[in-house]
């Protein structure tokens, strides 16, 4: 049996895909290493995965993660799969090439990734051939559901937001200043805290400062990111992550400002990861 793991800062997806090619899904929390350690990682997979599927017959593991495109850091996942997987051969890669295989395949475009943070690659079909830094959601992570949530927030603190956007966001959140301050900076996981407010602009698009907060975020990561590939006019640009997902016409429309082609815009690389490999 092979696994193959999709996993971002907020979620992850697991496909178990048997001898027979038939296929059981799984969704976990995000397995990130700058957050979690092996020993949260392993846990995490006892409890929520492995009393579903039977270890000791999965014979390979692709997982594909955030935070894994640093050698050490990728060791924490890989000590942790060890672990609760004997008998299994296990391949940790970035989140990027998983990003770029779902996308492309064995074809050459730009790989871009929208959710929780961001990032994007050229890849030349087999592997993540150009990578300009993403830096993260505090010096980065622009076109993100972080990025939106620390421009959003810090307007909603200095009291900047529109009248109208300010009494739906209280009325359905009802935070302080103390409270979103708390979250980011003695709470874990802030990143993600910073990305639960998208649900909340895409009910408030029709509100000018709301429609300008996403499309302004899209704005920086077409400059800061796409716009640094050579071949960016020339390549297909495709996109996975729930931010690409939920706001693709308006990512669209950015994409002909830039004057670029946009092709695929996929929620999750899982499904198209697991016929990959498969």
């Amino acid at each position: 049996m092979i696994l193959v793991a999709d996993s971002g800062a907020s979620k992850s997806d697991w496909v178990l895909i048997d001898n027979a090619g038939e296929q059981m899904s799984f969704q976990l929390v995000g397995l990130n290493p700058f957050y979690v350690d092996t020993k949260k990682i392993e846990t995490i997979l006892s409890k929520e995965l492995t009393p579903f599927i039977e270890s000791k017959k999965v014979e390979k593991i692709y997982f594909y993660g955030a935070g894994c495109s640093s050698v050490f850091k990728s060791m924490t996942v890989e000590d942790a799969l060890f672990k609760i997987f004997r008998n299994a051969e296990v391949v940790i890669e970035s989140d990027l090439l998983g990003a770029a295989r779902a996308l492309f395949g064995e074809e050459e475009g730009i790989a871009c990734i929208l959710g929780t943070g961001s990032n994007s690659c050229y890849y030349d079909g087999k592997k993540v051939e150009e990578n300009v830094l993403s830096l993260g959601y505090f010096f980065g992570d622009e076109g993100s559901g972080a990025h939106m949530g620390k421009l959003f927030l810090k307007d909603y603190m200095l009291g900047n937001l529109p009248k109208d956007v300010n009494s739906a966001f209280k009325k359905e959140f009802n935070y302080t200043r103390d409270n979103i301050l708390d979250a980011i900076y003695n709470l874990p996981f802030p990143n993600r805290y910073l990305a639960s407010f998208c649900e909340f602009y895409s009910d408030h698009l029709s509100n000018k400062y709301v429609f300008e907060l996403v499309t302004n975020s899209f704005r920086e990561f077409f400059i800061n990111q796409i716009e640094q590939y050579t071949k960016h006019k020339e390549l297909p640009i495709s996109f996975v992550g729930s931010v690409a997902y939920y706001f693709e016409q308006m990512l669209r429309q950015i994409g002909i400002e830039f004057e670029v082609k946009i092709d695929k815009v996929l929620r999750s690389p899982i499904n198209a990861l697991a016929e990959y490999h498969k």
